[in-house]
């Protein structure tokens, strides 16, 4: 690999079981918006153990240079071999920024692949723009209640792009292919691979619905899912939901969770009960056409997205709302 001086914006893509993911596609609209800012090319990386074919796929769709980097050990994500592949091969690149997506993996090997390039690290970034102060990312913290504004004084930033911010590029596949290949012998030291288990759970009928009625952690106890229910059962094609914390707990099945780690959905009608609005669980329905959210804190992020609010214990409002629907 020939090193060149000229900064670059490079995207490391996500693939599974040999292809593409979607979000490597929201990923390159925001390193595009990120290579406007400062007229940085944009490049990209696939790693795995059959990482030439994909990259041919990207590079044939969107027209970029692409660097496969392939590895026996890497049919399966390993975070290890992540961090020290790209360790080694990304400096060559020059990289002004480096776009992961802000997914389990990316959580993973992100913070350590800066660590080893010496590099800041920024993650959930849902906004770029070019500022006077420079390229300025956006991101939520505090669970979706503060945005706050971040400018990188590092020569190379990691950042981790939150699914579902950015709208997916395009593709054309019209692209002649410019793929390098790179081959590591590297082995995993820290961690072998034992199997996966795929669960055959389906969740057409959460994507299918067109009223959600989504349970958060102020439901409290699992005896008032039943609420959550009653109400569900008084709408034709009605899907219950959840938090990932009332998954977590339990109470209800994974494949019924909703947001960044479960389904997204765009309803119809969504109704978040006892749900703070974490970013995490509004990635996956912020694309709900009408949005109904009822908490008992103020201040709660969710109301920021309702198109109605009600400020309400849970178990106060949803009997009176089931009782006023059962009249119609």
């Amino acid at each position: 690999m020939v090193n060149d001086d000229k900064k670059k914006v490079v995207v490391v893509a996500e693939t599974g079981q040999g292809r593409v993911l979607p979000v490597t596609s929201e990923l390159i609209t925001a390193a595009e918006e990120i290579g406007r800012v400062g007229s940085w090319p944009v490049r990209a990386v696939v790693l795995g153990d059959q990482a030439e074919k994909t990259a041919q796929e990207i590079s044939r769709a969107f027209g970029w240079p692409v660097i496969a980097g392939v590895n026996r050990h890497l049919g399966v994500y390993n975070g290890e071999l992540y961090k020290e592949i790209l360790g080694r091969l990304l400096p060559a690149l020059n990289p002004a920024f480096v776009c992961l997506a802000h997914t389990s993996r990316g959580w993973d090997y992100g913070p350590g692949l800066a660590v080893r390039l010496g590099a800041a690290c920024i993650t959930g970034v849902e906004r770029i723009r070019g500022t006077e102060q420079g390229l300025t990312l956006t991101r939520t913290m505090f669970g979706g209640k503060i945005t706050a504004d971040v400018i990188s004084t590092a020569a190379t930033t990691v950042l981790t792009i939150q699914p579902g911010a950015f709208k997916a590029q395009v593709s054309d596949n019209s692209h002649q292919p410019q793929v390098e290949v790179l081959r590591f012998e590297t082995e995993p030291r820290l961690s072998k691979f034992l199997g996966m288990k795929n669960i055959r759970e389906s969740n057409a009928a959460l994507n299918q619905a067109e009223v959600v009625v989504a349970a958060g952690r102020g439901v409290v106890k699992p005896e008032n899912l039943a609420l959550i229910r009653r109400l569900a059962a008084l709408f034709p094609k009605a899907a219950v939901a959840g938090s990932r914390p009332v998954c977590d707990a339990g109470w209800l099945e994974y494949k019924r969770q909703v947001g960044q780690t479960g389904t997204t959905v765009s309803p119809r009608l969504y109704l978040a009960c006892g749900i703070s609005g974490a970013r995490q669980h509004t990635i996956g329905m912020q694309d709900s056409d009408f949005i109904v959210a009822i908490s008992t804190d103020p201040n709660a992020a969710i109301f920021n997205l309702a198109d109605v609010g009600i400020v309400e214990d849970l178990t106060t409002f949803i009997p009176v709302l089931i009782d006023e629907l059962e009249k119609v």
